[in-house]
């Protein structure tokens, strides 16, 4: 504890940084995927009366559940294009620049959304809603990029797992402010969807006083002013030598290096295990069956007794256990490892999901099987938080180089975006056909990544970019003689200044 707090103390502008950052990125998609099923009534509701008005009859019902599902997904589709240009626009203009030219789209999508009932207009939820997923899309990879860069190597595994605490608490944040004695209302429901635009004015605000990235004022930049400013600024007066070294030789390993594009990254050998690695990462984060989990909460307490409106304030301990359980994962992750929290939460997530098919599949004949399952439901979310959720946001981070983020982060938030429109779009029916019987897809899903990520996932608590690139490319060229970097001298002198 006292460790902590003189961390706390000499990086204060690091912790500071962090807490922007989280704020203007997961926090805010967090809160916006939890408040849609909030507003699923009153949209519907909006979207009738305003055809009813128009066109002088009710809207058919097939049309209505179009449009819902279209105002849904369509979140997604502005995400999987905000993610495909993240790449460009960071090597171009920065990572900070981006977030806050970010931070006014998101404003402008929110006002949007928040003048529909006004106008009478439900396509001005659609336009906001596709806004809204293009700013998430974009801020997504950054959010992820800025703090893996801006991390000393011993916080470095804390700072990204912050994200999916940030993440817990918009989706905690969402479900609070999405009940009905707050902005959960048939009246004050245009609020609720206007609210996301908060986030951003924080964000808009406070993010100008805090530096570039280090590493990319350094290396792209060539500012090395600036570099050493804001390593002051981010990590105090202190002694940074270890991290700066870490800096400069991987910079001297990019002499005459470009940024790879995305096609140039999937073609290269040297990087071949750590793209399986995130796109298995990335997919088990889908098919870990999280969302089902969320969606069976509400028919397990139905089930158990409980009105609607007690289900709707008992599902937020779901919610807020994923949250206290993102904070224990942020303080373990430098103690256990991302290897050991990755393998053992998978393998412990399909056990308990194994668990609740049974007890959902007997509780029609114990009145206290619904309790079994929620107990198991909630164990669920705690272990997932403490595990995977911080520990593969950790992974994504620290197994590229600097000149191959940037593609390879593109790479993982277009596979996680399709994934939220697939299985948004194909999970109801999965739900209709297996019932609880889905979730045996994805214990089979957990079990075969937890193998995968004892194989040959290499442990990265602790060590530098070279140090976990050396790792990897045991695997990606086995037998074959492994290219060496040209070696270039690199003056530390002005490191030790700082």
């Amino acid at each position: 504890m006292t460790g902590f707090l003189s961390d706390l103390v000499q990086y204060q502008g690091f912790f500071q940084m962090i807490a922007v950052l989280g704020i203007g990125g997961t926090f805010q998609i967090g809160f916006q995927i939890s408040t849609i099923t909030y507003m699923s009534r009153h949209v519907k509701a909006f979207i009738n009366e305003t055809w009813l008005e128009r066109y002088g009859y009710p809207i058919h019902q097939d049309n209505l559940l179009f449009l819902w599902s279209i105002t849904v997904s369509i979140f997604g589709i502005g995400g999987l294009l905000g993610s495909s240009g993240s790449r460009y626009l960071t090597v171009k203009y920065g990572k900070k620049k981006c977030l806050l030219c970010n931070n006014l789209l998101m404003i402008v999508a929110a006002s949007i959304m928040g003048c529909s009932k006004i106008a009478q207009s439900f396509e001005m939820i659609l336009i906001g809603r596709f806004m809204c997923g293009i700013s998430a899309g974009l801020c997504a990879p950054l959010h992820h990029q800025y703090i893996g860069e801006i991390s000393p190597r011993k916080l470095r595994g804390f700072a990204n797992s912050t994200s999916s605490f940030f993440w817990s608490l918009g989706k905690a944040i969402g479900q609070i402010s999405g009940q009905r004695e707050l902005l959960g209302s048939q009246s004050l429901w245009p609020m609720l969807m206007a609210s996301c635009g908060l986030p951003a004015v924080v964000q808009l605000v406070t993010l100008p006083f805090f530096p570039e990235s280090p590493p990319y004022l350094l290396m792209h930049k060539g500012d090395q002013e600036g570099f050493k400013k804001a390593i002051r600024q981010l990590w105090g007066e202190g002694h940074h030598q270890a991290e700066t070294d870490d800096i400069m030789k991987e910079k001297a390993t990019m002499k005459n290096t470009k940024i790879l594009s995305v096609l140039e990254l999937m073609k290269e050998r040297a990087f071949r295990w750590q793209l399986y690695m995130i796109v298995i990462l990335t997919a088990t984060v889908q098919l870990c069956g999280i969302n089902a989990i969320y969606f069976y909460t509400f028919e397990v307490l139905q089930a158990a007794g409980f009105d609607e409106r007690m289900v709707s304030y008992m599902t937020l301990s779901v919610g807020l256990s994923e949250l206290l359980a993102s904070v224990v994962c942020s303080s373990i992750i430098e103690r256990l490892g991302r290897k050991v929290l990755l393998r053992g939460g998978y393998l412990i997530m399909g056990s308990l999901l194994a668990g609740i098919t049974v007890t959902l599949s007997l509780q029609d004949f114990y009145f206290w099987m619904p309790y079994c399952s929620l107990c198991l439901i909630i164990l669920f979310t705690v272990v997932f938080g403490v595990g995977p959720a911080g520990a593969t946001v950790s992974i994504r981070a620290e197994i590229f180089k600097l000149s191959c983020r940037p593609p390879a982060f593109v790479i993982g938030a277009v596979l996680n975006w399709m994934g939220v429109f697939v299985i948004g779009t194909t999970f109801p029916f999965i739900v209709e056909r297996l019932k609880h019987f889905c979730f045996l897809i994805f214990m089979g899903v957990l079990f075969t990544s937890g193998i995968i990520i004892h194989l040959f996932l290499p442990e990265t608590k602790g060590k530098s970019i070279m140090e976990i690139t050396e790792e990897f490319n045991k695997l990606n060229f086995k037998k074959k003689r492994i290219p060496t970097q040209n070696r270039v001298t690199e003056d530390y002198n002005f490191c030790t200044r700082l």
